[in-house]
Order: structure tokens, then C-alpha cells, then sequence
């Protein structure tokens, strides 16, 4: 008995050809591709968060951690820190 044939190249698709290759590497190197994006993603910010110093108060408290630090090691005098502390405070 003689298989018909169904109009898809038969029954193990030998005679169509291009059932599913049209996407086929495409599809994977797109998957691919976002998977590497999605992992640089998430490495850019775990790495961001680690460097960023954490403060409470937001970027003045930042400023004036380091202007006190600046005038306690001798970089800057008291005047200069006066000055650059009215600045930042008013």
C-alpha cells in the first residue's frame, strides 16, 4: 500500500524543505543575543550599585561627608572649608 501524499512533502517532511528553517537561526541567534544583553544588564547594575556609596540624606550628605574628610586630612584649610560648607548648606 502506497502512502498518499499530503501536500507537505510527506509523512516525515523530507520533500518541503522549509518548514520552520525561515526563523530557525534566527530565532536562536536572537535568543542568544538578548540573553548576553540580559546578563550584561544585571552585571551593569549589580557592579553600579556596589561602587555607589549608600547615604541616606542623598548627594549633600555625600558633599559634606567629603569636604569634612578633605579638611581632616589637611587638603583644604578652615576657611575654604567654611566657605565651600555655607555654600553647600545655604
Amino acid at each position: 500500500m502506497a502512502q498518499t501524499d499530503p501536500g507537505y512533502g510527506g509523512p516525515h517532511m523530507w520533500g518541503g524543505g522549509w518548514h520552520g528553517w525561515g526563523l530557525g537561526p534566527f530565532g536562536m541567534i536572537l535568543i542568544l543575543a538578548l540573553l548576553v544583553g540580559l546578563v550584561l544588564l544585571v552585571l551593569r547594575r549589580s557592579g553600579a550599585d556596589a561602587r555607589r556609596p549608600h547615604s541616606q540624606e542623598g548627594g549633600e550628605h555625600d558633599a559634606m561627608t567629603i569636604l569634612r574628610a578633605r579638611f581632616a586630612r589637611g587638603e583644604i584649610d578652615r576657611e575654604e572649608f567654611e566657605a565651600r560648607r555655607k555654600v553647600l548648606e545655604g
